[in-house]
C-alpha cells in the first residue's frame, strides 16, 4: 500500500470528507427536493366568501404564493357546516396541490351529523394550526345585563335566548356549555353566520349573542352592542377591561376557536413537513403576527402532530358535549 507525506495524507482525508458531505447534501437535497412545491395549490374553505375563515385562507394564500413562488387559489365550498369542502378535500390526491381550510366546526361536525361522508379521523392530515381566536358574549348597547352574573341571573328565571353564528358552530356549541357550567336556562337561536348573529343582537331582536371577537368588534367599537364576558382562558389586548368567564364564577371554561389547513391523508409526512416549515416562516412574520392579533387572532406555534392531537381531542371533547346535550342538526 503506497505511503504518503502527512501533508498529502492530510488533504486526501479532507477531500473524503467532502466528498461524503457532498453525498450526504445530495441526498438531503433529493429527499426535499420530493417535497417541493411544483404545482398550482388551491385552498378549499368551507364557509361562504367574506367570513372569518375565507378571510384568513385569502392572507395565507397571497403570503404563501409569494414565497414559493407557485399561484395559490382559494375555492369556497359551503354548505352543511363544512361538510361538502371537507368531502371534496378527502378525495383529492395527496400532492400538496389541494389543502382544506377549517376552523373548530371541523371536530364538531361528526357529533352533530349522524352521516358523513368522510371520516375526519381519519381522510385528513394535520398541517399547521394558524390560531385561536375567542368568542364573547355581547349583549345590546341598551340592555340591563352588565355583567355576566346578570345574564345568569336572568336565564334562572326563564328561557334566555342567544343567538349564535349557527347550528353545530363554535359558538352554538360555546354556548351549550356555558348554559351546562354555569346552569343557565338558555334558548338557541342559530342564525347563518355570526355577522346576521350580531347584527340582530344589536337591533334588540335577541337579548344576548355569542359570536367571534372578529365579528364583533365593529359593532362594540361603533357603539351599538355591548360585551360582557370572553370565552377564552385570558382577556383580550383590544378589549382589556372585559372579563373571561371564568373570572366571572364559571371556573375552568374556556371554549377558544382555532383556525388551520388540513391535507388529505395520502400526501407523504416529508410534504406536510415542507407545508409546515414554510407556514411558520410566514407566520413568524412581525407584520403578519401584528395583522392576525389586529383581527382578533392568537397565533399558535405547534407542529402538525401537535395540531392533529388538538383536533382528536376536541372530537372527543365535543362529542361528549353533544351526545349528553343531545345536540343533532340534521
Amino acid at each position: 500500500m503506497p505511503r504518503f507525506p502527512k501533508r498529502i495524507s492530510w488533504w486526501l482525508a479532507a477531500a473524503a470528507t467532502v466528498a461524503c458531505m457532498a453525498a450526504g447534501l445530495w441526498l438531503g437535497g433529493s429527499t426535499m427536493a420530493a417535497a417541493r412545491f411544483d404545482q398550482p395549490i388551491t385552498i378549499v374553505v368551507t364557509f361562504p366568501p367574506g367570513g372569518g375563515t375565507d378571510l384568513l385562507a385569502r392572507k395565507l394564500g397571497a403570503a404563501l404564493q409569494q414565497r414559493i413562488g407557485q399561484s395559490v387559489v382559494v375555492e369556497n365550498r359551503p354548505g352543511a357546516s363544512g361538510n361538502i369542502g371537507a368531502r371534496h378535500v378527502a378525495e383529492a390526491a395527496g400532492d400538496g396541490a389541494t389543502l382544506l381550510m377549517v376552523n373548530s366546526s371541523f371536530a364538531i361536525n361528526p357529533a352533530v351529523y349522524r352521516q358523513l361522508d368522510f371520516d375526519p379521523r381519519q381522510d385528513f392530515k394535520a398541517v399547521f394550526n394558524v390560531g385561536t381566536i375567542a368568542s364573547v358574549l355581547v349583549v345590546p348597547q341598551a340592555s340591563a345585563l352588565h355583567s355576566l352574573a346578570d345574564a345568569r341571573a336572568a336565564a334562572q328565571v326563564q328561557d334566555l335566548p342567544f343567538a349564535s353564528c349557527g347550528n353545530g358552530t363554535p359558538q352554538h356549541m360555546a354556548g351549550e356549555m356555558l348554559a351546562q357550567a354555569a346552569q343557565m336556562h338558555l334558548q338557541h337561536v342559530p342564525y347563518k353566520g355570526c355577522g346576521p348573529a350580531i347584527t340582530a343582537v344589536a337591533a334588540g331582536q335577541v337579548p344576548l349573542g355569542v359570536v367571534t371577537a372578529s365579528s364583533a368588534a365593529p359593532l362594540i367599537e361603533a357603539g351599538r352592542v355591548r360585551a360582557i364576558a370572553i370565552t377564552a382562558p385570558q382577556r383580550l389586548a383590544q378589549w382589556p377591561l372585559v372579563p373571561t368567564v371564568a373570572e366571572q364564577g364559571v371556573a375552568g371554561f374556556a371554549v377558544e376557536q382555532w383556525h388551520g389547513l388540513l391535507a388529505p391523508a395520502a400526501t407523504g409526512d416529508a410534504l406536510v413537513q415542507r407545508m409546515h416549515a414554510v407556514l411558520a416562516q410566514i407566520l413568524a412574520e412581525p407584520a403578519m403576527q401584528q395583522s392576525l392579533r389586529e383581527q382578533g387572532y392568537t397565533p399558535v406555534q405547534q407542529s402538525a402532530a401537535q395540531f392533529g392531537q388538538l383536533i382528536a381531542a376536541d372530537i372527543d371533547r365535543y362529542g361528549a358535549v353533544a351526545q349528553q346535550l343531545g345536540l343533532r342538526v340534521d
